[in-house]
Formats: C-alpha cells, structure tokens, sequence
C-alpha cells in the first residue's frame, strides 16, 4: 500500500461529515478534488470503504475501523508535527473555540494576528446555535466559547470583547414612521425569528415580552443568512445584530427602521469554564486579546461604532 497523508486526512473528514461536498467545504477543497482522493484511497482496498445509495454516501462497516486508524495516524503525525516547533521553542498546540452563528462576523478578526505570530497553533472553530455552543462548553469540549447573551446557570469567567447592538431591519424599500411605539408596529409587521436555541431569537423574545408586543404574524428561519434574504426579498421583517449586516446596509438592500426601545445591546463575550486548567496555547491566546483588542476594535470595527 502506498496511500499518501492527504487522502487519509480526506478519507476521514469524509467519514466525519459523511458527505463529500461538506468534506470539501470544510478542507477547502474543491468536490472532484475530493472524490478523486477518495477513489485513490479506496483503490488500495480490496474491501469496499463507502457506497453510495441513491447519491448518499454510506460508510461500511470496514470504512469506520479503518476511519478509527486513521485518525489514531493523524494524531501522531500532528504529536511529531508539535514536538518538532517546541524543540525549536516555538508555541504549538490546538485552540479550540464554539462561536453562535453571527460570531463568525467578530470571532476571526481577534484571531488573524495571534495565528499567524503563532503558525504551530492549530484552531479549530465550530459555528453553531446558542443551544449547542453551550452544550459543548458544559462538556468541556473547547476552550473558549463567543457568545452575545450569557448562560444563566453556569460558573463562567468572560472577556468582552464587543458591544453587540440589534435594530429592526426592513429592506431598502420599508416604510415606517421614525421613532413609532414598538406595540403600535409590531401590530402589521410579519416578523421573522430565529430557530429556537438561537441567541438572536431569546434577544428578540425578550424585548418583545419586556415592552408587552403581541405579534400577530411570524416566520421562523434557521441562519442569518436565511433571515437577511427573507427581509431582503420583502417577506417581512426582524430585530438583527448589526455586526451581520454591514455590506447589505452599505449597498441599500438593508435599512434600519429606527423605533423607540432599539438598539438592544449586549456584549460579544468570550467565556470559559470557572476554574478551567488553560493550555499554553489558551492562555496566550487570553493574554493576546487583553493586549489588543482595542486596538483590533479600532482597526476592524470603527464603521460599528457610527451605528
């Protein structure tokens, strides 16, 4: 056999998301680029490693056990990869960091200086709802977690690195009188949430329950990317953070409404676990933003400060 690192690293990112185009997604790689590792692979097997059913990739059984070896193979070639950089005393080690789904609009801007200083640091980010950020930060799966709202009933610690400002958004082509009564408004506007465990979603519930809204008509959607087309396209209207909208508020296919009660703000937060034991690498990592972030805010996010 004479199967390469690359397409055992493909091989398991296949096995991981079971799906060739989200393996590609997520190794940046292009979909024929993928499969024709794949195939490579496979072709050193006299046993099958996936089928494909009905155009879903299935892993066999045999596909898993050599999965679970691979993997055991990337993990030594990654521990040869760290013991190398700190013989040459280097910083080395992996960041592991859960963000909810508009963090991605704040999270890489306080990361791009620290990986490149550190090119051994290794970091892995997930983007996902409130619900799961939290899970994976109760289980100790990450070092850090990016939040907009804090869990009540957890002993965490925090760095805020952000404020985070929501506004009731329409398209360029809404039309409601300046500073109305959120109670008077919220009447005829079809308004659109977030899934159930999205932060943005018990933002907006709040305000809605603190200012005693009743809404009338409503649509529920699964991403801010979803939301913002939804709002874009005419079908109605949301409480949104800011930090996701900047290119449609620049290009007039967004505008805010201003209405009485608005913005919310709360504070982009990176928090862990109370008592956590810090690797190395998360404890430079903490030390790094203390040292820069308002630099960073300043450099990357002046055209939020106007809002």
């Amino acid at each position: 056999m004479n199967y390469t690192l690359n397409q055992l690293q493909v091989f398991l990112k296949v096995v991981q998301c079971e799906s060739v185009t989200k393996a590609a997604e997520e190794l940046h790689l292009t979909q024929p680029a993928v499969s024709i590792q794949l195939r490579n692979f496979q072709d050193q097997f006299d046993v099958a490693l996936t089928e494909v059913i009905s155009r879903k990739i299935y892993i066999t059984p045999f596909g898993r056990e050599i999965a679970v070896a691979v993997e055991k193979i990337i993990q030594e070639v990654q521990a040869i990869n760290y013991m190398t950089l700190e013989y040459k005393g280097r910083l080395t080690g992996r960041l592991k960091i859960s963000s909810v789904s508009t963090g991605k609009y704040v999270m890489p801007f306080f990361l791009t200086d620290f990986i490149k200083d550190h090119s051994g640091v290794e970091l892995s980010i997930y983007v996902t709802n409130k619900k799961k950020v939290i899970e994976s930060l109760e289980k100790n799966e990450i070092d850090f977690a990016l939040v907009s709202v804090l869990p009540s009933q957890m002993n965490i610690e925090k760095l805020d690195l952000l404020q985070n400002k929501l506004f009731l958004v329409g398209n360029s082509k809404a039309a409601i009188e300046s500073g109305v009564k959120s109670q008077d408004a919220f009447q005829e506007l079809p308004l659109i949430f977030r899934e159930k465990g999205s932060a943005t979603r018990q933002t907006m519930e709040g305000f809605l329950k603190n200012n005693n809204v009743a809404v009338q008509k409503k649509m529920e959607l699964t991403s801010n990317e979803a939301v913002k087309q939804a709002i874009m396209a005419g079908l109605g209207y949301s409480i949104m953070p800011l930090i996701g909208i900047k290119n449609e508020l620049s290009n007039n296919e967004l505008r805010i409404i201003p209405m009485k009660g608005l913005p919310i703000t709360t504070n982009w937060s990176l928090i862990w676990l109370k008592g956590k034991k810090h690797s190395p690498v998360s404890l430079a990592f903490l030390d790094h933003l203390k040292r820069t972030k308002n630099q960073i805010i300043s450099q990357r996010f002046s055209w939020y400060e106007k809002y």
